[in-house]
């Protein structure tokens, strides 16, 4: 799984012109589920994320989670981070997982993730519009199997 978190102000997610989840401070995490990942992905992501101390203390240092700041977590599905761009011009997705799947271990992935703090999320499969209003802008790409 690769995960493409940013720190935001605001987030929020619209299909066909309507809004379907909104988030205040926090995270905005795009997901890409590909052929290989599996439930063990998921832990160790959700891992990662919740703890990540991506957010500025009274110093300003980055010292607090997402947990420490009481912060909510909007996750969109994003298969075009499973693309393959190395040769040619147009990307090829075949690192992607069948969409069927894919669904069942993203919304798996969100349920993970609202163990610990509040989760949006936005349509799977959907052409979203999705509006993010970084802070910093703080950005962070988590690959799952390249986590310990």
């Amino acid at each position: 799984m690769i995960a493409l978190l940013q720190r935001v102000k605001s987030s929020s997610v619209k299909v066909d012109q309507k809004e379907v989840s909104k988030i205040g401070k926090g995270i905005n995490i795009l997901l890409g589920v590909l052929k290989e990942d599996s439930e063990e992905d998921i832990k160790k992501l959700v891992n990662k994320i919740v703890n990540l101390r991506i957010f500025s203390d009274e110093e300003g240092k980055m010292n607090l989670s997402v947990l420490d700041v009481k912060g909510e977590i909007l996750v969109v599905s994003q298969f075009t981070l499973a693309a393959d761009v190395r040769k040619g011009r147009r990307p090829s997705f075949d690192n992607a997982m069948n969409p069927k799947e894919a669904k069942r271990l993203y919304e798996a992935f969100c349920s993970s993730l609202e163990e610990f703090l509040s989760v949006k999320r936005g349509i799977f499969g959907a052409m979203m519009e999705v509006e993010i209003i970084n802070d910093g802008p703080v950005t962070f790409i988590l690959d799952s199997k390249a986590l310990k």
